[in-house]
């Protein structure tokens, strides 16, 4: 049994769906485990991590749109990093920060529609760390 771990950075803004599926699975294939249990966890409060439909980008507008109503920017008591800022840490609060995933073959297992997705709830430009916690054999 062998664990791994990695951080891999991502560029985001303007809270776009980043699909980060095949900068992990490039990670997996340098590995010398085969099969075993990914973590993910995303070292910020204001984005998030999700696994959803690759196929099909009204999907992921829909998610955007709904997350804007649910979690609208307005008159919040913390704004210190702007109006975008709370909304941000209420949509990663509905959302996920970490995920677990199987892989086996150095392939991560996942349905044949879904994808790994960095998912950024603030408007200005970021540098987003993802860390990778492999453990199998």
């Amino acid at each position: 049994m062998s664990q791994i771990f990695k951080k891999m950075s991502f560029s985001t803004s303007n809270k776009n769906f980043i699909d980060i599926t095949q900068d992990i699975e490039r990670e997996l294939q340098k590995l010398n485990i085969k099969s075993g249990l990914l973590n993910l966890s995303v070292l910020h409060t204001s984005c998030s991590l999700l696994v959803q439909e690759n196929a099909d980008p009204t999907v992921q507008l829909d998610i955007k749109n709904f997350l804007e109503e649910i979690a609208p920017e307005k008159n919040y008591i913390h704004n210190s990093e702007g109006p975008d800022d709370m909304p941000a840490h209420l949509k990663s609060l509905l959302t996920q920060s970490h995920l677990s995933l199987s892989f086996k073959n150095k392939k991560l297992i996942l349905g044949t529609w879904q994808g790994i997705f960095l998912l950024e709830h603030r408007v200005s430009n970021k540098i987003r760390t993802v860390q990778l916690h492999f453990i199998g054999d």
